[in-house]
């Protein structure tokens, strides 16, 4: 038995800052945030890194992401350098991926050799789920908060159950209980949220990963929230885990990673068959004959960025001020602040019944707000009342919450 999976609107490539050194916790039910009542800092130099339209007021950078304009430079760099000579240049290019990918994983504290290059959440989800060795009667596990694409995927490859997870489930103990009893002997994978896309909170915390590998459950994580909002993301041991870096991680566009154990390296096989099969992966997951590699190659500048930045700063700056956003829009009526996880530069409300209640009335909601006001959120369906996510970045400034707090209640009469 299946239910509909929340598809958050606006997002068609839509999961959190971690206290370092453990998972975050979830703040309880109605608590506007740590910032309620204080005015954050603007990030000194912050807006100035981005090319962003400055009469927009950009709240939803959890859906798209922003590249910075050093990570924009050194990938038009590599474009020329492409241009003026195509054949040095991709004749190259697979050993300059694997200098690329080891940096990388050395801001991620990972293996190189178990990461790999791919363009999006969706198409990592893809190769882990084809790596799994499904018998008859196998099921896939997954939730109501899963992006609708990786759900897709799973529901290619074996029958899918899908927990109802509600938005309101305490903290991360709740949400494991949760799951956990939602496990039987036919359960062979659950594919989980790191973080939940519209929720805004931790889902595959190390410790359910930790009880499903007990329990002989192969893990499949999509982390498309997680490189640049956790402090570290591969805490826990997936077997599979995918994360976008262009995102919160300052890369180009179509720029994410495939993390994969060792026991299952060897049953990773590109989509399409590559120039670099002999190698196996990650080499042949990468190498995909003539393609626009500079998002990749300059993947690593917007981490170094965010190094030279602090990126412990950027990360509590950047929860500051989504929790700030959220203790505004709670004072309006009828609006109720969804639990949370701590540290998380991303804040949902749950707007008032009747409102969003469809993915079509969600959508209609977003894009009014942004003709009408100029300011970018999304907007997510749910029955009883949809939700609104907003996120904090560096290029934010407090003046543009208190902007959309000023606005908001005429959009919901």
């Amino acid at each position: 038995m299946t239910t509909q999976p929340i598809r958050p609107a606006g997002s068609p490539g839509d999961a959190p800052g971690a206290n370092p050194g453990g998972p975050p916790a979830a703040s309880p039910a109605g608590t506007p945030g740590a910032y309620a009542g204080e005015h954050p800092a603007e990030f000194p130099g912050g807006p100035e890194l981005f090319r962003l339209d400055p009469a927009v007021a950009h709240l939803n950078h959890g859906s798209f992401g922003a590249v910075p304009v050093p990570v924009e430079e050194a990938q038009a760099a590599l474009r020329a350098e492409a241009h003026a000579d195509p054949d040095a240049f991709f004749l190259a290019v697979s050993d300059r991926l694997a200098r690329a990918r080891a940096r990388i994983a050395a801001h991620l504290g990972a293996d190189p050799d178990g990461l790999a290059f791919i363009s999006n959440a969706t198409e990592g989800a893809n190769l882990a789920l084809d790596a799994v060795p499904f018998a008859d009667g196998d099921e896939i596990l997954v939730t109501d908060h899963g992006y609708g694409t990786v759900v897709a995927a799973a529901a290619r490859r074996a029958p899918v159950t899908t927990i109802a997870l509600d938005p309101h489930l305490p903290d991360e103990d709740a949400v494991r209980e949760t799951v956990l009893a939602a496990l039987t002997p036919r359960t062979r994978v659950a594919v989980l949220d790191h973080i939940s896309s519209p929720t805004a909170r931790l889902i595959a915390s190390p410790r359910l990963l930790a009880d499903l590998r007990e329990r002989g459950v192969i893990t499949v994580i999509d982390g498309a929230h997680a490189p640049g909002m956790l402090a570290d993301p591969l805490a826990g041991g997936a077997d599979f885990w995918f994360g976008n870096l262009h995102k919160w991680g300052y890369a180009p566009p179509g720029t994410a990673i495939l993390a994969v154990a060792p026991q299952h390296r060897h049953r990773i096989r590109a989509l399409v068959p590559s120039w670099e099969d002999e190698h196996g992966f990650p080499r042949s997951v990468e190498y995909r004959a003539t393609a626009d590699y500079t998002g990749w190659l300059a993947a690593p500048e917007g981490l170094d960025l965010q190094d030279r930045l602090g990126a412990d700063r950027i990360r509590a700056h950047n929860s500051a001020l989504a929790a700030y956003g959220a203790a505004l829009l709670a004072r309006i009526p009828g609006l109720t602040v969804l639990p949370h996880t701590a540290g998380l530069a991303m804040r949902t409300l749950r707007l008032p019944p009747g409102v969003a209640e469809t993915m079509e009335s969600a959508r209609a909601l977003r894009e009014e707000i942004a003709a009408r006001q100029r300011v970018r959120v999304l907007i997510w369906p749910w029955p009883g009342g949809g939700g609104i996510r907003i996120c904090g970045q560096i290029y934010n400034r407090p003046e543009e919450y208190e902007r959309l707090a000023a606005a908001l209640p005429r959009f919901l009469t």
